[in-house]
């Protein structure tokens, strides 16, 4: 089959495209004709060997896909041969106390396909059956592409973890990505007034257009006094913190008492030097977050396109996949980018 993959750690640049096995599949697994896919900043972390683990080489990335159902093992029931699918990327053991209770992004064994293992970046993946929800009608494939990691994180990030509620204020950082887009669409379907931070100008009326209330140009605004100007000195209920050391104590300044500062990234490193004396002084939770769980995938999927719906920057074919790449280490777009896999 046809794939994008690399024998090395290192850039975007090492990216080769070539012919790769085509997956086997056991009893209790699909395979996957990759119709789409897209980029998370996750796949630039494994590719340039800062993931905590030994990747397998060469390697097929990429975590986020959807496409055909092409083959079917004797055990599935959920999905047949030629069934629309979306694939939720995380991977659990199934039987453990916490794959049981529904909470399967804290198995002891969780990933997320495309790190340990061969990912998207292929005319075909194998992920095992629970991991496929069939794609709601009016999507496109690369539309439904983009929806597995970025809004299953926020879900849980927001909904679950962080419990939203109607008129709750929520700051959201990078407002132009592709999970701050999905969180300034969720967390206004919750009622709450969003304030979300971009890079350019020409992202602020973007922002607005999907929903957001106020949006704040960190480069040419200090975002704690204007968010303290915005909610009169309240401040936040809730702050979605992805960046890392660059914003975590200004987030951390930016959340009232009693409310909770949220992390799932550490774009800008994962070291932030932290006054205790800020969180226990203002009753404050910080909530760490890895994806979300298939439950919650198949309730938000209920959303989809009415109240949710997935935003595209651009799409690149295959052969295209290094300027995929290039496109999102320059942060010149807002929203997912999508890679399509004819």
């Amino acid at each position: 089959m046809k794939a994008a993959y690399y024998d090395k750690h290192g850039s975007y640049e090492n990216i080769k495209i070539g012919e790769r096995p085509e997956p086997e599949i056991k009893e209790d697994e699909v395979l996957v004709k990759v119709k789409a896919f897209s980029l998370n900043h996750l796949d630039i972390w494994v590719m340039e060997g800062k993931y905590p683990a030994e990747i397998p080489m060469p390697h097929i990335f990429g975590s986020d896909a959807s496409g055909v159902v092409e083959k079917v093992g004797k055990a599935v029931k959920n999905v047949k041969e030629g069934d629309k699918v979306i694939i939720y990327p995380g991977l659990s053991c199934g039987i453990c106390e916490k794959c049981l209770s529904g909470k399967d992004n804290e198995c002891g064994i969780f990933s997320v396909l495309g790190v340990l293992t061969d990912g998207v970046s292929a005319e075909y993946v194998k992920v095992p059956a629970v991991n496929l929800f069939k794609i709601p009608e009016d999507l496109s494939f690369e539309e439904a592409s983009t929806i597995g990691i970025t809004y299953t994180t926020m879900w849980h990030s927001l909904v679950t973890r962080s419990r939203i509620k109607p008129g709750d204020i929520v700051l959201i950082h990078g407002g132009g990505s592709g999970v701050g887009t999905a969180g300034i669409q969720i967390a206004k379907m919750m009622g709450a007034t969003v304030i979300t931070t971009v890079g350019d100008n020409w992202k602020v009326e973007k922002a607005k257009e999907i929903g957001a209330d106020f949006v704040i140009n960190y480069k040419e605004e200090d975002f704690v006094e204007k968010v303290k100007k915005i909610t009169d000195r309240k401040m936040c209920d809730i702050v979605i913190d992805h960046i890392g050391e660059a914003t975590f104590n200004r987030s951390i300044a930016c959340c009232k008492r009693g409310g909770s500062v949220v992390t799932f990234g550490a774009t800008t490193g994962g070291e932030p030097k932290i006054n205790l004396r800020f969180i226990f002084g203002k009753n404050i939770d910080i909530r760490g977050v890895y994806m979300g769980t298939k439950g919650e995938v198949a309730h938000y999927l209920n959303f989809f396109p009415d109240k949710l719906k997935p935003v595209i920057d651009t799409v690149f074919e295959l052969d295209d996949v290094k300027k995929a790449y290039e496109k999102l280490l320059s942060r010149q777009f807002f929203g997912k980018i999508v890679v399509r896999i004819d």
